[in-house]
């Protein structure tokens, strides 16, 4: 098996960009043909945006908005740019969102995370993703295609026949949550059963270092990756087990929560997503999920991007004395005053009353002026904290509720 799944993924900063120049442009002018964009890429111009920085200043899409399309745009929205018969598949997903699927040419590009794994032709891999409505099963089979792999399609549950499935035709690579695996294990030692299973490839949840290890113990090498349903693959771990390379196929920029003003690099923020995809081109997808870049390139000589995988949701939306605060009112607040790096809203509890408390970064600044500004833009009075700026958490978070509620 060769080291890497192609060309692209060695590829230097400058033939990167030169390819993203000449590819942006093309799905920029996809998009805007759309009716989903009809209003957010009116007065674009494709052309101009041939780089991540021009890219950054186009507004983002969430998936609050998409689903408001798709309900009165049914079923996709008006984001698609084939006809909804055109597709192979179309999935539901909890909203309920739409999204629509492919069955060639390796449509969520998971293929290149299998071979980073090690799984490839000769392998047998038991799909343990869900099959029903939601994609994750078919997104894992058809990065298994794009492999040579074959596939057991087992779902999830009725772990005794998974275990008799996995001995009797010779599984030897996993798919699926990270947990669910160690499910299967148990069971094949309770039954006195012997597995063949080398290689796993987990998304879907959180891997625990100490998971992670026990699967190491047992022979079994366990990489993990970030897809959603609606992106496919964002970013992927290879053998050296370094942060996340972005995939080939997307663009990943990592935003302030609530905006869409990139942070600097090794900041926690909002991962924003833009898709090669033609069928289905979304562009600054916002993901909702939090982390942030790292420096320098991976040593198993991907050249890509890395970032830190998830590190949580951006959507801190919390009610404060019976109103809500969003992370795009904080933004807005910090944006009426320049010399304001950042700020943090805390919600706590004093007695039986909630407190809002806004920590301010500035050097000096007017506490006055900035509670004003509070409350006008957030419709509540708060408490202000002014510190000194690169005193706040670099945790992504805007909205911290340390209330308990026990």
């Amino acid at each position: 098996m060769s080291e890497f799944f192609d060309d692209l993924e060695t590829r230097s900063a400058d033939e990167r960009a030169d390819d993203i120049a000449r590819a942006l442009p093309r799905q920029i002018a996809r998009a805007k043909a759309l009716p989903g964009y009809a209003d957010s890429l009116r007065d674009v111009d494709p052309a101009s945006i041939t780089s991540v920085e021009a890219l950054s200043a186009l507004p983002v899409l969430r998936k609050s908005e998409l689903g408001k399309s798709q309900a009165a745009h049914a079923p996709l929205g008006g984001f698609a740019a084939k006809k909804t018969h055109e597709y192979g598949h179309i999935f539901q997903s909890p909203g309920p969102i739409y999204e629509p699927g492919g069955i060639g040419d390796d449509w969520w590009r998971i293929g290149r995370f299998l071979h980073a794994a090690g799984v490839g032709k000769g392998d047998i891999v038991q799909n343990c993703f869900s099959y029903h409505l939601t994609p994750a099963g078919m997104i894992f089979e058809n990065g298994a295609r794009a492999v040579g792999a074959a596939v057991v399609p087992a779902g999830i549950g009725q772990t005794e026949l998974q275990v008799r499935a996995a001995a009797d035709i010779g599984t030897t690579a996993y798919a699926g949550t990270p947990d669910y695996l160690k499910i299967i294990l148990d069971k094949a030692d309770e039954m006195g059963v012997s597995l063949g299973i080398t290689k796993a490839t987990v998304g879907g949840g959180a891997l625990f270092p100490s998971l992670r290890q026990e699967y190491t113990d047992r022979g079994i090498r366990c990489l993990q990756n970030y897809a959603t349903a609606d992106l496919g693959n964002i970013a992927y771990e290879s053998p050296a087990m370094e942060g996340m390379i972005v995939d080939e196929g997307v663009i990943v920029e990592i935003v302030r929560p609530g905006t869409g003003d990139p942070v600097a690099p090794g900041e926690v923020g909002e991962v924003v997503v833009t898709s090669f995809n033609a069928d289905y081109p979304l562009i600054r997808f916002a993901t909702g999920d939090l982390s942030a870049v790292m420096e320098g390139a991976s040593p198993c000589g991907r050249t890509n991007l890395r970032i830190k995988g998830w590190m949580g949701r951006a959507d801190q939306t919390t009610k404060i004395k019976g109103m809500f605060v969003r992370p795009e009112q904080v933004a807005d607040f910090v944006a009426k005053h320049p010399e304001i790096a950042k700020a943090r809203v805390v919600a706590s509890r004093e007695g039986e009353a909630d407190v809002m408390t806004v920590q301010v970064e500035s050097n000096g600044g007017d506490a006055d002026a900035y509670g004003r500004t509070i409350a006008d833009v957030l419709k509540l009075k708060g408490k202000v904290e002014i510190v000194a700026p690169g005193a706040l958490p670099n945790d992504g978070k805007v909205i911290d509720d340390v209330r308990t509620y026990d």
